[in-house]
């Protein structure tokens, strides 16, 4: 039977809004809720959805003394009890990976811009170029499996239905340039003189990652569906 409860997308900023993921699921009919997190409002009860995707934030799951990203972890650390299936993206897959007990750092190296990724599962996580905006990054958390990686970085990590991703298959090149001129100051400081260079691409390339994030999304939905879904204490949840 098709499950006819909504997605639930959880937005920690005005200029991360879902992108990609909001047009994939508009094209595969699924209904969802974009829910800020910014508002001081408790978060909704992730047994509401058939899946909760994390968006990414100028925070880091680190940053527990803000209000928002203590409910985020939260809410994520109960979909995890509960068998909801989340889709970490960025600050998503940080705070997932801390929820599971992994670590979460500044990067040596920050990414940004276009990176190509080695995949250890081309067909759930594609290669890229993906687009990437982080300054930190997150280590795959104690019995993860771990997906994809960069010199500088883990990129990919799966546990059970849960997917963590450390680069933005959800954003475009237009929502990630808000990014680059609102960190204008940071990006100067590391010797970064053009972010318009990283952030080119041809009609091309943007269309291939537009279906390498439609693929991503497809395979983290297959998967949640296979998973059984065990609630806290690892009892089936039926």
């Amino acid at each position: 039977m098709r499950d006819g409860r909504p997605a639930l997308v959880r937005q920690h900023e005005r200029m991360t809004p879902p992108g990609l993921l909001a047009a994939w699921l508009r094209e595969r009919g699924i209904p969802f809720e974009v829910v800020p997190s910014w508002d001081g409002a408790p978060a909704p009860d992730p047994l509401r959805y058939r899946f909760v995707a994390s968006l990414g934030s100028p925070y880091g799951p680190n940053d527990t003394h803000e209000p928002a990203v203590a409910e985020e972890l939260r809410l994520i650390e109960r979909a995890v009890e509960e068998g909801v299936p989340v889709l970490g993206l960025c600050f998503g897959g940080e705070a997932l990976s801390a929820v599971l007990g992994g670590r979460v750092e500044r990067a040596p190296v920050p990414e940004l811009g276009w990176r190509e990724i080695e995949t250890d599962d081309p067909e759930a996580v594609p290669p890229g170029p993906w687009l990437e905006w982080h300054y930190e990054r997150f280590a795959t958390p104690p019995g993860a499996v771990e997906l994809a990686r960069t010199p500088d970085a883990v990129q990919a990590f799966r546990y059970g239905p849960h997917l963590g991703v450390q680069f933005h298959p959800e954003s475009t090149v237009e929502i990630v340039s808000e990014w680059a001129r609102a960190d204008a100051e940071r990006l100067a400081r590391l010797g970064v003189e053009d972010w318009r260079a990283l952030l080119e691409a041809p009609p091309g390339r943007r269309e291939a990652a537009r279906a390498a994030a439609f693929r991503l999304f497809d395979a983290f939905l297959a998967r949640g569906e296979r998973e059984p879904a065990k609630g806290a204490g690892g009892k089936e949840r039926k």
